[in-house]
């Protein structure tokens, strides 16, 4: 049967990336994906054909795979991160309706609440909520919401496309949101650039946060009521008593 991997590459680096995937990429022919997760990966896979297309046009990259895979070539869909993670697995479902006799395999990478989280050091290991403040395909008003519901529960949460240049103010509007259930003195933290070159990230307030710059290569980590700073890392408790 012809098939299509859909593989999610990590953070960045190639030494986070899955054996399975790395198996995987070494069996296709080509590897279609965005522009710049193609670049992570094709000084690995120089023998492969690559295909890539700009931004915005994910479902044209879809088509792209399913065409090539119905020609009888192995086909890598790639995305940074996990594929199912604001990646590419949904749309593949979705445009292989019209595929059927095309089957698709999921291969997971670490995504970057995991990889941010583990260079920060432990603020996940409760509860947690992930929310991307892209509007590109969510009004913004579903955007707040969410924002609200997460921090009136008290969930850590963790910020994906935070900022972007249409997008400056962003991260200072959910923060805003955040203050109105949460102390400003609670442990929050950003990584930007996770797994790749210039990789920095700092812990710092609430009432901090709302002020700094961040970009869409920048993860954000708001902590709970009992996130707290340990030897300089960022760690939220479980409820194991000491």
């Amino acid at each position: 049967m012809k098939k299509i991997y859909v593989i999610g590459l990590g953070p960045g680096s190639y030494e986070n990336l899955t054996i399975r995937a790395d198996k995987a990429l070494h069996e296709v022919d080509v590897v279609i994906g965005y522009t710049v997760y193609v670049d992570i990966v094709k000084e690995y896979y120089p023998e492969k054909e690559f295909m890539t297309t700009s931004m915005k046009q994910e479902i044209e990259r879809c088509k792209m795979a399913f065409e090539e895979a119905d020609k009888g070539k192995k086909v890598a869909m790639v995305c940074s991160g996990d594929a199912g993670v604001y990646g590419m697995a949904g749309l593949m479902y979705q445009v292989g309706k019209d595929y059927p006799e095309i089957n698709l395999e999921i291969i997971p990478g670490i995504t970057a609440a995991l990889g941010g989280g583990a260079v920060l050091g432990a603020p996940l290991t409760h509860d947690f909520a992930v929310i991307s403040l892209s509007d590109l395909l969510t009004p913004w008003e579903k955007i707040e919401e969410r924002l609200n519901d997460a921090a009136k529960g008290d969930f850590c949460i963790c910020i994906y496309n935070p900022s972007s240049k249409k997008r400056h103010d962003y991260l200072k509007k959910a923060c805003e949101i955040f203050l109105k259930y949460k102390d400003k003195e609670t442990v929050c933290g950003y990584v930007q650039n996770i797994g790749r070159d210039g990789e920095q990230a700092e812990i710092v307030t609430l009432e901090e946060l709302q002020n700094r710059q961040v970009d869409m290569f920048t993860t954000v980590f708001i902590g709970n009521r009992e996130t707290t700073v340990i030897d300089g890392h960022m760690v939220t408790p479980r409820g194991y008593h000491l």
